[in-house]
């Protein structure tokens, strides 16, 4: 615990830690006060991200890069879990696929694009290893084209496009879970030689013993999922002070605050030189939430939702995350990074969120 303090002591971003106990106050104290508890969560969810980012460090260092990135898109997915679960209970499923399909895109565009960015800074090229970005890259690109089928139905009538779509989507949810078992057997199991890092990083600080990091994981994972369940209950009427749209916050401000702290971690991994960190950060996290988290939430939801959910997106949602799947392929091909490389990605993202934030509500 002593190295700990003596972390928060030494960073100044750390200091709003002081966020947390006051947000959790607020939402007591002043649950009506929605732009305040939008502002508090916000400011809470940084020093913890920075916090993970630390720990995570930690346990890349003991554990390679790639088991590092693994555990550090779980962690960070549970954010998006607990979050959506909320939703499901509530019987929103709109917000919960927008959650979803907002979480697929930025972590596959943003955070990969800004990590290329933010290290081609730095460094003339980067390389990272090939072949685990294509397997993650393959792995997102069959999600989209799971979460693609139930969306053609819509030619169907609908009195039998309903349980046509139902049956499908749980079959989809049922196989894209067995896809992502059998393509963590094949990166961390049978084939995990192939995977290793790019030995190009930094030397950087001293990690954190394996136990403390471990505890800091699941700790601030905890309060983040908390402090993420009180800014999704006040960014609606928030974004409405702000004047930005529903689609917007869904697919853009929730995905980004919700994966603020893999972006964390994905943005120092690249300015110091650890791409493969980053980009498995970034398509895990994206490929984790498409074959496990949304078809867990398919399962879920014939046990503590008000009726099943299926997994048909709205074109223009299901539009963008096949693009998405398409160009990190696309970019990851090479196993070398610059910086215009991720100007290119985050160009790709920003289309995206400007068509979000002029769309009418009503469509979607």
């Amino acid at each position: 615990m002593r190295l700990l303090f003596k972390e928060i002591r030494h960073s100044p971003i750390l200091w709003l830690l002081v966020a947390v106990p006051v947000v959790f106050s607020a939402a007591v104290l002043v649950p009506e006060a929605h732009t305040a508890l939008f502002v508090l969560s916000v400011l809470a969810i940084v020093p913890l991200a920075a916090l993970l980012s630390h720990a995570t460090e930690s346990v890349a260092a003991k554990t390679g890069d790639a088991a590092g990135g693994l555990l550090n898109a779980t962690l960070g997915n549970l954010t998006e879990l607990v979050i959506a679960l909320t939703a499901l209970r509530a019987g929103e499923y709109t917000l919960v696929k927008a959650s979803v399909a907002g979480a697929i895109v930025t972590n596959t565009l943003f955070m990969l694009g800004a990590s290329f960015l933010l290290g081609g800074l730095k460094y003339h090229i980067q390389e990272f290893n090939r072949a685990s970005a294509r397997i993650q890259a393959g792995l997102l690109f069959l999600a989209t084209i799971a979460l693609l089928m139930p969306s053609t139905l819509g030619g169907l009538e609908a009195a039998s496009a309903a349980p046509v779509t139902q049956e499908l989507s749980l079959s989809l949810a049922v196989l894209l879970i067995i896809g992502y078992g059998l393509g963590l057997l094949f990166t961390l199991g049978t084939h995990r030689e192939f995977f290793s890092s790019a030995d190009h990083g930094e030397a950087g600080e001293a990690p954190w013993p394996i136990g403390l990091a471990l505890g800091t994981l699941a700790g601030v994972t905890v309060l983040v999922a908390l402090v993420s369940e009180i800014f999704v209950e006040s960014v609606q009427e928030a974004a409405v002070a702000f004047g930005m749209t529903p689609a917007f916050v869904g697919f853009i401000v929730v995905a980004l605050v919700g994966a603020a702290a893999e972006m964390a971690s994905a943005f120092s991994g690249a300015r110091k030189n650890r791409l493969d960190l980053s980009v498995g950060i970034a398509l895990g996290s994206a490929s984790q939430i498409a074959l496990f988290v949304a078809p867990v939430l398919v399962l879920m939801s014939y046990v503590i939702g008000p009726s099943p959910m299926d997994l048909q997106f709205w074109p223009g949602a299901v539009t963008m995350m096949f693009l998405a799947a398409v160009t990190a392929m696309f970019v990851t091909n090479s196993g070398r990074s610059a910086w215009f490389v991720g100007v290119l990605v985050l160009m790709v993202y920003m289309i995206f969120a400007i068509t979000l934030y002029v769309l009418p509500p009503a469509v979607r």
